[in-house]
């Protein structure tokens, strides 16, 4: 069964969302304080982690900063406002997803459930997509450039599977979202260009991303 740790001071919502998600076979565990949260994924890491912005002795945001520094484990985050500008530095800091408060539980689920399925996919026509020197394992779920292995969060790993699966064609931001998502939905598309630039980042020094204007992005191999 997939431990979800969520980390949020309302004391009042674990329990119930504890015995929602058993329905779901999701155990899930609870940490009021960011410091127990964390002390928590140091000693056994969960499956994911649900997390919340507006907390006490540091905020969602430098919570996010400090897993990402050892870990890429799924994270989705939680803001009591739903800011646009929340969800921007939450993606850029690598979480996964985000949900705004208040939310219905059964939303919660299903993104926990997409992330999941997300970051346990295995595809075993294919072993092995090779761009140029960029190589994706899709058994261990893990990309590298030749000996240096990325370390990818979900969404940043799903983006590239999507793009060295097709390498040259155009994807407008309309179909990562979708892909990546896993669902169809409204939701902005800065986020797309947010999961480009981190892609580009940690594949320099190659440059295999490139803007198609009016459109989108697509991945291009080292002859193109």
């Amino acid at each position: 069964m997939p431990r979800i740790l969520l980390i949020d001071d309302d004391q009042a919502l674990a329990a119930p969302l504890k015995e929602y998600f058993d329905r779901y076979d999701l155990a899930l565990e609870s940490a009021i304080l960011p410091s127990q949260g964390l002390e928590r994924i140091r000693l056994s890491p969960p499956d994911l982690v649900i997390l919340d912005i507006m907390l006490p002795e540091m905020d969602g945001f430098e919570v996010c900063r400090t897993i990402r520094k050892n870990s890429e484990l799924p994270i989705l985050m939680l803001t009591a406002r739903g800011e646009v500008m929340d969800r921007v530095v939450g993606l850029e800091l690598g979480a996964d997803d985000y949900l705004a408060k208040p939310f219905e539980p059964r939303e919660l689920v299903a993104r926990v459930q997409n992330i999941l399925k997300r970051s346990s996919m295995q595809t075993p026509q294919e072993q092995r997509i090779t761009v140029g020197e960029l190589q994706l394992d899709l058994v261990q779920q893990h990309a590298s450039v030749g000996d240096r292995t990325l370390n990818l969060t979900t969404l940043e790993y799903r983006l590239l599977l999507l793009m060295a699966g097709h390498p040259g064609r155009p994807f407008s931001r309309d179909e990562i979202l979708s892909d990546i998502k896993g669902i169809e939905a409204d939701l902005y598309t800065r986020s797309v260009d947010i999961l480009v630039s981190r892609l580009r980042h940690k594949l320099k020094p190659l440059d295999y991303i490139k803007t198609v204007w009016g459109t989108g992005y697509r991945l291009i191999g080292p002859s193109s």
